[in-house]
C-alpha cells in the first residue's frame, strides 16, 4: 500500500508543477461557469422546475460540474493518452516488469492527479459561483463528507472507463478514435451539458442507469439532497460503487487477456 500511496503523491506533485496551465484552467472553468449559469437561468425562468430542479439546484449543478470537470476528467485529458502511447511504442513491457499491479499503479497516479485538480481547479470556480449566484449548498458537514465520498467514487468510475479505452491500444494501431467516442459519451451521459433528469421517458432512465451518470449526476444529487435519508444516499453511493467494481473487474480481465499475448507494435 505504501508503494501506491507514493505513486498517488507523485501524481499530485507532477500536476502541481503546471502552475500556469492550472491558472488558465481555473479561469476557463470560471468563465464557462458564468456562461452556463446564465443559460440555465434563462431555461429555468421558462421552466421553473425543469428536470425536477429549482433554479438554485440547477445553478449548483453548473458550478459543481465546473469544479469537478478536471478532477473527474469529464472531458478526458487524463492518463489514457499516455498509456496508449506507451502501449504503441512498446514501453508497456517495462511497466509489466515492475513489482506492482499495472491497473493499481495507474489508478493510484490518477487519484493523485484528481486530488490536485479538486483543490486547485475545483475550489475557486465553486467559490465564484457561490459569491455571484444563489446556490443550494448544504450547511450540514455530513452532507459534504458524503459528497466527497461520492466524488472519490466518481473518480474511480471515470478511471475505470478510461482504462478500458486505453487498453484498446493493445489491439488497435491508433486509439484516438475510441478515445474521442468515449469523451463524447462522457460529455453527454454524465450530465456535463444538462442534468440527465431533463431527458424524457425511457431515454432519461437509461441515461441515468449508465456508468457515466456516476461521474457527475450522482455527486451533484448527493450534494443538493435529491437522495433523502440514509437509504437514498446509500443507494446513490452503492450505484457508484457497483459500477466502479464492475468496470475495474472488466478492466482487469481485459488487461489479463492483453498481456498474455503482447505484441510490441513497431518492433
Amino acid at each position: 500500500m505504501r508503494l501506491y500511496a507514493a505513486v498517488a503523491v507523485s501524481g499530485f506533485r507532477r500536476h502541481a508543477t503546471y502552475r500556469v496551465a492550472t491558472a488558465a484552467g481555473v479561469f476557463t472553468n470560471t468563465v464557462f461557469g458564468f456562461i452556463l449559469a446564465y443559460t440555465f437561468i434563462a431555461l429555468w425562468d421558462e421552466r421553473p422546475h425543469l428536470g425536477g430542479y429549482d433554479q438554485g439546484q440547477a445553478l449548483t449543478f453548473v458550478w459543481v460540474g465546473q469544479a469537478l470537470l478536471a478532477a473527474v476528467s469529464l472531458l478526458g485529458g487524463g492518463f489514457e493518452q499516455e498509456l496508449q502511447e506507451r502501449i504503441r511504442k512498446g514501453d508497456i513491457a517495462v511497466d509489466l516488469y515492475r513489482p506492482a499491479d499495472l491497473q493499481a499503479w495507474w489508478l493510484a497516479a490518477d487519484l493523485g492527479r484528481a486530488g490536485f485538480h479538486l483543490l486547485a481547479r475545483g475550489v475557486a470556480p465553486l467559490t465564484a459561483g457561490a459569491l455571484f449566484f444563489e446556490l443550494t449548498l448544504p450547511s450540514d458537514p455530513l452532507r459534504w463528507l458524503l459528497f466527497l465520498i461520492s466524488v472519490l467514487l466518481a473518480v474511480v468510475v471515470g478511471f475505470a472507463l478510461r482504462y478500458l479505452v486505453a487498453l484498446c491500444a493493445f489491439w488497435l494501431l491508433d486509439g484516438a478514435g475510441v478515445t474521442m467516442v468515449s469523451q463524447l459519451m462522457c460529455m453527454f451521459f454524465s450530465g456535463t451539458l444538462l442534468p440527465l433528469t431533463v431527458f424524457p421517458g425511457t431515454f432519461g432512465q437509461v441515461a441515468q442507469a449508465l456508468p457515466w451518470s456516476a461521474m457527475l449526476q450522482v455527486p451533484v444529487d448527493v450534494l443538493v439532497g435529491r437522495h433523502p435519508g440514509a437509504a437514498g444516499t446509500a443507494g446513490a453511493l452503492g450505484f457508484q460503487l457497483g459500477w466502479a467494481v464492475l468496470l475495474l473487474a472488466v478492466g482487469r480481465l481485459m488487461q489479463s487477456r492483453a498481456t498474455r499475448k503482447v505484441v510490441v507494435q513497431g518492433g
